[in-house]
């Protein structure tokens, strides 16, 4: 019923995540009615993402296409004898947004998923040992997402690191600032209970 342009683009659409087929329909009509400037602007955008951006060669963040590191691993204030481990670039941004790490990051691309196929070679893992077992870092927080497949993968990585006598540590996981003992779940409440700190 519609013309092959429009299908192909909400095809295209609905592969994003968290966009189903309404939205995919609703964001192609839009871009139809839409002044050609916004259209065009979206396509350069679009082919500016995959040949304009790289990967930094020491961390795996994202970066400007042509640099070999990125501005985290190039600036001489960060602390390298910290290590932030998470699975993404967004996680990156999130705990940068903070502002209270002064440390340096390594970005895995992903979590060990056996369902899904994922084994430690399709992950950044390799990198990081042999980053550690260069002596400059001391401590290895691991915040991978607290999930099954987050933590499998620190569990993993501490068996990696652990020979290398670095100093390991997890995010702390627990009740959120505000929330109401009422509301949280077991696992949330078990964590909590288990991370407990003294009071001074």
């Amino acid at each position: 019923m519609l013309p092959d342009p429009i299908q192909d683009l909400i095809f295209a659409l609905e592969r994003l995540p968290g966009i189903g087929p309404k939205t995919a329909s609703r964001l192609a009509f839009f871009l139809l009615r839409a002044p050609e400037e916004l259209s065009g602007q979206l396509a350069e955008a679009l082919t500016e993402l995959k040949t304009k951006t790289g990967f930094c060669q020491e961390c795996f963040n994202i970066t400007t296409a042509g640099r070999e590191r990125c501005e985290v691993c190039e600036n001489p204030q960060r602390d390298g004898s910290m290590l932030c481990v998470v699975e993404e670039p967004l996680d990156v941004l999130a705990l940068e947004r903070m502002g209270a790490y002064s440390g340096k990051y390594h970005v895995l691309h992903g979590v060990l998923s056996p369902i899904e196929g994922i084994g430690p070679d399709d992950l950044k893992i390799r990198p990081l040992v042999e980053r550690v077992r260069r002596g400059e870092v001391k401590e290895v927080i691991l915040a991978t997402n607290p999930s099954m497949e987050g933590d499998a993968t620190a569990l993993y990585l501490r068996q990696q690191l652990l020979p290398l006598n670095v100093h390991l540590t997890r995010l702390a996981r627990g009740l959120p600032v505000g929330g109401d003992l009422e509301y949280a779940d077991q696992n949330t409440l078990l964590r909590a209970l288990t991370g407990r700190q003294e009071m001074s």
